[in-house]
């Protein structure tokens, strides 16, 4: 059974950034599709990122141009680079693992923006 551990989150200042990590324990993340998604209080969750097993990158329009989704193939890694937070990021980011018919979630990791 697939498994995924994010880790990374924590609380940070306006403007300051994170780097949230998602680990598989899966033989196949290699060509699985990756993708990061987040829950604010209150909200349902909602798509950030995603990188197909080619490097294939798409993300949210709110995010565009200050996160930064990538993978490490050798060590079943996908990594959010988030620069430039704002108050509004603030949310619990999940990570998401798709292979065929096959979704699995992370429990994610909680992602607090404040001063």
């Amino acid at each position: 059974q697939v498994q995924l551990a994010e880790s990374g989150g924590g609380l940070v200042q306006p403007g300051g950034s994170l780097r949230l990590s998602c680990v598989a324990s899966s033989s196949l993340f290699s060509i699985s599709r990756m993708g990061w998604y987040r829950q604010a209080p209150g909200k349902e969750r909602e798509f950030v990122a995603r990188i197909t097993s080619g490097g294939s990158t798409n993300y949210a329009d709110s995010v565009k141009g200050r996160f930064t989704i990538s993978r490490d193939n050798a060590k079943n890694t996908v990594y959010l680079q988030m620069n430039s937070l704002r108050p509004e990021d603030t949310a619990v980011y999940y990570c998401n693992y798709v292979l065929g018919g096959r979704e699995v979630w992370g429990q994610g990791t909680p992602v607090t923006i404040s001063s």
